[in-house]
């Protein structure tokens, strides 16, 4: 099969000397290339000067054969003149490859026959050319010859030649390498293809060949202050798509480059990436600028990271402490709100405002009367979601008028019993973020003589203080006494809010209170699902060993008719979000899980899997997931609910991934039994969480109106989480359908509630997407709450409906604003004209490419809905984080002119 030089290949080198003008190039008709057809026949279409330059080359073979070596040399090197000359052309194959076509056979025999000289070697270069398209797939004659050839200068022969050797090269090297044999010759061509790619803009080609040798080491040396950006750029994103270790690898060899070049900002995003806490540690002490130090804080403060800096990273006491208390997350409540000023959207929203009854026809407004409970239940919730992080409403902050006890502690009692705890601890949802004011809020709800107002208001701290950190320790000070009270519903407040405030922090006090729990046997088995679930989320992702222990320990104690309650399924969750994508580091205690009792024994083993690969995007987990879900089974098994969820944790990672989970998902619902119909709209919700795409909305809302409600109620909620924060109109439009729809049904109502709540999180300024930094990097906070959330809905009746709807805060872990705020060098908002857009993957394409399509320019702060990336549209200032998201410090160009 003859290989035609690819007609995209960038920038073929070779001299203009061969080209030939367009007109002639098109007379000529372009003979078949079968050379056993008539010769005659064959010269007539030639055009003169072609019939010319085959004479001459047929003419150079003899001559090649002479016995006079000078002869010999005339025409070897007139030959390769004209070799050389030719490969200029991009679509066809040069002409005098195609003239000598015929002679190959020939001259690789006379090759053959020759005794080794210089002469030797030229023809052996020759042949090597010719190689390209006259030789036998798979022989590998082309880098045959080159072994044997003079060592010149490899790019002179042209780009096609040197991507056809690269490709020869990968395949030697892997035979070789079956059968031990030595690689030096081989690494030597290596050395001079990949100086000459990465001189020739083609970064990526290099990098491919130097994965095939597995010497990326190679790189570091060949890259320079043009290309390292192109080539990093190449290397992160073919990480998600590479088999581990190899993944691990290539990004150490980003951050390697990275940090010679000093591009600090993207090195830690790679750290962050690799949970390189020596690498984050290093990017601090290897840069001296203190304004760039503080741009590295907020990326830290916004993948949630819990980090100490020591005098090695900042001597100066000032100026650390006051970059940890960016890392502390303390600005976020205060950038939070100059973002709502400048949107104007301070106002407080009621549910009315969002349920909009007026637009619907009169059923449903008559159907107000059904379990009033129960819809100011959804109500409360809907308020906390859509005013979250104002820190005013019109339910529960609202100024005591007249008595003490004004309106707001009125709306506290519109609920019942365990009702109060949820609305208590929307107080925290509102005044998100904002430590000091919500902690005294609150405050008033612990004088109260009603154990759920009490537990509401110990969740309501937690929610405060959830991804903010503080010196003084606020929660765990409050918290920490109502730990062993007699009162569950009390416990499980100051249990999950202590989960919230110190998600990620790995915090040693809290574990040495928690774990004890685990292992009493007295305690209920709701305290213990809850116990588990904190510690899995302060301890997200670190393998603890001790806690791994604790909670096994407590799935082993527990009775066979416990282990069959939808409580005890949480309990597995927690030991899975120890592990959370840590792929590998879970195989141990996933063996131990499966000397459990048969109940629990495949459900602990899905959800440890899916929490240990959960973000990595690897196949083969997703094939073994699908391959759970295909299996049939006589009475409902609740471990496929779990493996469902663990394709979409998977397949997250990235957009090829993602797609395809989606279509996969599709097939379930067609032939899956129930129990897996209804994990598929939650499994759709975690692949699209705040990114409502077209197709899985359509999906969702035919399975809103499912016949079997389970299915019904997932869907619902889907629909919120897809939508979360985006205001969607079209998703809210079918939300307000459904509530007429379901006017009459409690449970679905209250869904729909609470979706409706969802759509419209934080008034449209929130986002529950746990991807940020362009989607590179994923909070396992954010992460671990979204799925707590989504083990708890695939019990809905008993977890959701029943009497632990205050679950939904887990969210809280995932919420973030999804804006730009642009900060001057005193970290004060600065106003400047950005870009906004759909972003453009531009990994690998030649010349500088446009980043981002469809933009429209407007001044910062500004909001970057999913799938979109900002540029600034000013010379004026330069951002310290090639990454226009969250907080962006900007300094004055030094080299600025105004125009004016």
């Amino acid at each position: 099969m003859s290989k035609t030089p690819d007609p995209n290949s960038t920038g073929a080198s070779g001299s203009a000397g061969g080209d030939k003008s367009a007109g002639e190039e098109a007379t000529i008709k372009v003979p078949s290339k079968d050379p056993k057809k008539k010769d005659d026949k064959k010269d007539e279409d030639l055009s003169e000067e072609d019939l010319a330059l085959k004479q001459q080359l047929e003419l150079y073979v003899e001559r090649v054969q002479d016995t006079d070596p000078g002869l010999q040399k005339v025409a070897l090197e007139s030959m390769r003149q004209e070799i050389r000359t030719s490969t200029s052309s991009m679509t066809s194959v040069p002409k005098p490859l195609k003239f000598l076509r015929p002679h190959y056979g020939t001259l690789k025999g006379y090759y053959e026959k020759m005794p080794d000289s210089d002469m030797k070697k030229l023809l052996a270069d020759i042949l090597s050319v010719l190689a390209l398209t006259m030789s036998a797939e798979g022989e590998r004659e082309s880098l045959k010859y080159r072994l044997l050839g003079s060592q010149g200068d490899i790019g002179s022969w042209g780009h096609e030649y040197v991507r056809n050797l690269a490709g020869e090269i990968s395949q030697e090297y892997a035979k070789r390498q079956g059968e031990e044999g030595p690689i030096d010759d081989l690494m030597e061509l290596v050395q001079q293809i990949v100086a000459f790619h990465m001189k020739h803009n083609a970064e990526p080609e290099a990098v491919d060949l130097l994965m095939e040798v597995e010497d990326l080491d190679l790189l570091v040396e060949h890259v320079d202050s043009t290309n390292y950006k192109r080539t990093c750029s190449y290397l992160t994103s073919s990480a998600k798509y590479l088999p581990g270790p190899d993944d691990m690898l290539v990004l150490d060899i980003a951050y390697t480059i990275y940090m010679k070049f000093e591009e600090y900002p993207s090195a830690l995003v790679t750290a962050l990436y690799l949970y390189n806490m020596q690498y984050v540690k290093q990017v601090f002490t290897s840069c001296d600028d203190l304004l760039r130090k503080k741009q590295f804080c907020y990326i830290l403060a916004r993948h949630g990271q819990t980090f100490e800096l020591d005098e090695e990273m900042c001597a100066e006491d000032e100026e650390r402490e006051g970059l940890q208390e960016i890392i502390n997350n303390a600005k976020l409540s205060e950038g939070y709100l100059t973002l709502a000023r400048d949107i104007e959207v301070m106002e407080p929203k009621t549910p009315d405002d969002i349920y909009k009854p007026h637009l619907l026809d009169g059923r449903a407004s008559a159907g107000a009367s059904v379990d009033s409970a129960r819809q100011n239940l959804a109500s409360t919730f809907v308020n906390a979601f859509v005013n979250a992080g104002f820190g005013q409403d019109k339910l529960m902050t609202v100024p005591s008028e007249a008595s003490s006890g004004g309106a707001s502690t009125s709306w506290l009692f519109k609920n019942k019993e365990h009702g109060k705890a949820s609305a208590a601890a929307s107080l925290g949802m509102i005044l998100l973020w904002d430590v000091d004011s919500g902690l005294a809020q609150i405050d008033k709800y612990f004088h109260s003589t009603d154990t759920h107002v009490i537990a509401g208001a110990l969740l309501g701290v937690g929610i405060v203080n959830c991804g903010i950190k503080n010196e003084c320790d606020p929660a765990l000070a409050l918290l920490a006494e109502y730990i062993d009270k007699e009162d569950p519903s009390i416990r499980i407040g100051a249990i999950m809010g202590l989960g919230l405030a110190y998600a990620g922090s790995q915090n040693e006090q809290i574990r040495s209170k928690l774990t004890p729990i685990l292992g009493d046997s007295k305690a209920s088995l709701d305290v213990l699902a809850f116990t588990a679930i904190s510690l899995g989320l302060v301890y997200v992702g670190s393998c603890n060993e001790e806690i791994a222990q604790a909670i096994i320990f407590a799935l082993m104690e527990r009775s066979e008719s416990e282990l069959g309650e939808p409580f005890a399924r949480l309990l597995p969750l927690g030991l899975g979000l120890l592990y959370l994508g840590k792929q590998e580091s879970v195989e141990a205690t996933a063996e131990v899980s499966k000397t459990f009792n048969e109940k629990i024994r495949k459900h602990c083993d899905m959800t440890l899997l899916s929490c240990a690969y959960a973000g990595t995007g690897n196949v083969l987990k997703v094939q073994h997931f699908l391959g759970q879900c295909a299996q049939h089974f006589e009475k409902g098994e609740t471990f496929q609910g779990p493996a469902v969820l663990g394709i979409a944790m998977v397949a997250m990672a990235e957009e090829l991934g993602l797609e395809m989970a989606i279509r996969s998902l599709e097939h379930l619902l067609q032939y899956g039994e129930q129990n897996i119909r209804r994990a598929v709209p939650l499994a759709l919700a975690l692949l699209c969480i705040s990114n409502p795409k077209v197709n899985v909305m359509d999906t969702l809302s035919r399975l809103s109106h499912d016949s079997d409600s389970e299915v019904a109620m997932a869907a619902i909620i889907s629909l919120g989480l897809i939508g979360a924060g985006t205001n969607n109109a079209r998703i809210a439009g079918m939300l307000r359908n459904l509530s007429s729809y379901y006017y009459k049904e409690a449970n679905l109502l209250f869904c729909v509630r609470i979706a409706q709540g969802l759509v419209h999180l934080g008034k449209g300024l929130l986002t529950l997407s746990p991807y940020h930094s362009e989607h590179f990097l994923l909070s396992p906070t954010a992460l671990a709450g979204l799925v707590t959330m989504l083990h708890a809905c695939l019990d809905m009746k008993a977890i959701i409906l029943g009497k632990y709807h205050y679950v939904l805060y887990f969210l809280t872990l995932a919420m973030q604003p999804r804006m730009l705020l642009t900060v001057d060098e005193n970290l004060k908002p600065l106003s400047v004209p950005v870009r906004v857009g759909q972003a453009v993957d531009v990994v690998g394409q030649a010349g500088r490419p446009k980043t981002i399509t469809g933009f429209q320019t407007h001044s910062t702060p500004v909001l970057l809905a999913a799938g979109d990336r900002a540029e600034l549209a000013t010379e004026k200032y330069i951002p310290l984080s090639p990454i226009l998201e969250g907080f962006v410090i900007l300094k004055e160009n030094p080299d600025y002119r105004d125009d004016q």
